[in-house]
């Protein structure tokens, strides 16, 4: 079984992790390299994923999904994935959780049944568009406008840095349908296969397996019913579509930390130096204890948060701190891991150089460290 030994999981949350460890096995980890090489992953994965449900959390059972949104069970399912030692395979594979929310909680019975109903089975892919090349974190400042015309929205600009963009089926994507400010912007889902919509992949320093594009949207005619909630509700949509992101990539960095803890642990027990193992040195184990500390006192946090998410509170400013800390601890433990292993973390198809490859972009996602301290210091009103 899975080792998920935290009071706050049922027999349920255990039995999914076993599941979801068993596909992460057997279906990802052999092939990570490879992938990697390719810049994607295949896209019978998703179909494969779609069979365990691994896109139905927080989304309704009629469309496919599971219900209610738990947070323990996606923490499970998240670091379950994580274990394949894989950011780039995690983002693609998942990027129907940043992508769809937004559909379930504001899309009409219509659109929700054409989006969610086929991306829960792994047949069609969902994405999010926010982040444009003139700014990321700063949405309020989005220029690609959506303009009323009849019974569509004549969409024109661009995304970029956007995870399944070369492959994705819907994009939920945020434009200005009015004034500069919060309170032009507006939420929308745009069919990958629109007229008018170009892409172009993006290479990159991590995630390889994972493709990412840059979007162009000239002249793309939007009907008026794929428009999420009312013109000028996308601000609130797009920011509380951030924090179950940013849990998701704090329990993905918590794992990643993990497993280069583990990868450096095996190599620290084999490797000899100086007539010992490296395990028999003081240096090395104080590096594990450290890197091992780090993990498991993250990883609590980030547990508690998912509980107190599932008893319906709403822990912004803890979520961001978590987010940092994660991300921290990730980095650290990449770093110690091959300085343990040395040489072998710079070999191309390592693990620990995959993961330390992986670790700037687990930082900056979903906001950065530096975006996450400044929102937590205004909600605590510093």
């Amino acid at each position: 079984m899975t080792q998920v030994s935290s009071p706050f999981y049922t027999d349920d949350h255990r039995a999914y992790g076993e599941v979801v460890r068993q596909f992460a096995e057997k279906e990802i980890a052999p092939n990570v390299h490879e992938w990697d090489l390719a810049g994607e992953v295949p896209r019978d994965l998703y179909n494969k994923a779609g069979a365990i449900d691994l896109f139905g959390d927080g989304f309704d059972a009629e469309y496919g999904g599971h219900g209610s949104r738990d947070a323990l069970l996606r923490l499970v399912m998240f670091q379950e994935l994580s274990k394949a030692g894989s950011g780039g395979v995690v983002a693609s594979l998942l990027s129907n959780y940043i992508g769809l929310p937004p559909v379930q909680k504001f899309g009409n019975d219509v659109t929700k049944a054409r989006v969610l109903t086929p991306c829960m089975s792994g047949e069609a892919i969902g994405a999010l568009a926010i982040t444009e090349p003139s700014g990321g974190s700063d949405v309020a400042r989005i220029r690609t406008t959506a303009k009323l015309d009849g019974d569509h929205y004549v969409v024109n600009g661009s995304k970029t840095f956007i995870t399944s963009g070369m492959r994705a089926d819907f994009f939920t994507v945020a434009v200005r349908t009015g004034a500069e400010g919060p309170a032009g912007l507006s939420m929308m889902v745009i069919d990958g296969d629109s007229e008018g919509l170009s892409r172009t992949k993006l290479d990159k320093m991590g995630w390889l397996a994972s493709d990412t594009a840059t979007l162009y949207f000239d002249d793309v005619r939007v009907p008026v019913e794929n428009l999420l909630g009312e013109e000028g509700a996308g601000f609130s949509m797009i920011v509380n579509n951030f924090n179950p992101e940013r849990i998701d990539l704090a329990a993905q960095s918590i794992a990643f930390a993990r497993v280069c803890y583990d990868e450096a642990l095996a190599w620290a027990r084999e490797r000899e130096t100086f007539g010992k193992r490296l395990t028999q040195h003081q240096v090395i184990r104080h590096k594990l204890v450290e890197m091992d500390r780090r993990i498991n006192a993250c990883q609590a946090w980030l547990e508690l948060l998912a509980w107190r998410l599932n008893q319906g509170d709403d822990p912004v400013v803890e979520i961001t701190e978590a987010k940092v800390d994660a991300t921290m601890t990730f980095e650290f433990c990449a770093r110690e891991a091959a300085q343990i292993l040395g040489g072998a973390s710079y070999l191309r198809g390592d693990t620990v150089e995959r993961l330390y490859r992986e670790v700037r972009v687990q930082a900056i996602g979903g906001g950065s460290e530096e975006i996450m301290r400044d929102l937590a210091s205004r909600q605590l009103g510093l």
